[in-house]
């Protein structure tokens, strides 16, 4: 071949492969930027759909807290006798119950939300067994008196939790 017929060939190529690797790094864009509007949209349908889910969690580790609150607890829930032992065990057992009827919320919730709901929990459960301890406790409206006085000087677990877990949901929004 002689060097015009190089030439003539070369300027029929080369446009077309460099018109051909436009072309490619076009398209390849496009579907990128395709796929980030997918990813995005379908994420921000998720989110929209399970932001009402995640609320309902929310809202019912609230209730739980509010009902596991000592001095809203020891005031709803009775003595069944006057042992003290008895209506120890009758307020744990209540708190524990509450618990495993809303153990699911857990994965509608962040790990360290949890958590803090936990220690609440375990909390107060350690305050009344550390109340029915005491040897001024001889009684079950004792304990209750005990524990309610101990409250006055001291704010109960349930209401750091619900502090978390109202801050917690302000940064959904």
């Amino acid at each position: 071949m002689d060097f015009t017929r190089i030439i003539e060939l070369a300027s029929y190529t080369l446009p077309a492969i460099v018109t051909g690797f436009v072309a490619y790094s076009f398209f390849e864009l496009h579907i990128k930027n395709n796929d980030k509007k997918r990813a995005f949209l379908l994420n921000k349908q998720s989110h929209s759909e399970s932001l009402p889910i995640r609320l309902q969690a929310y809202e019912r580790m609230t209730l739980y807290l509010e009902r596991i609150n000592l001095t809203k607890l020891l005031i709803r829930i009775t003595p069944i006798s006057t042992e003290k032992h008895d209506y120890e065990n009758f307020v744990i057992d209540q708190i524990e119950q509450e618990f495993e009827h809303n153990l699911t919320q857990q994965i509608y919730m962040s790990d360290e939300c949890w958590t803090i709901i936990t220690t609440a929990k375990n909390s107060t459960i350690q305050i009344i067994r550390k109340a029915a301890m005491s040897d001024r406790v001889d009684s079950a409206d004792k304990l209750r008196e005990v524990i309610l006085n101990d409250l006055l000087e001291k704010q109960s677990p349930s209401n750091a939790a619900l502090a978390y877990i109202k801050n917690e949901v302000s940064d959904l929004w």
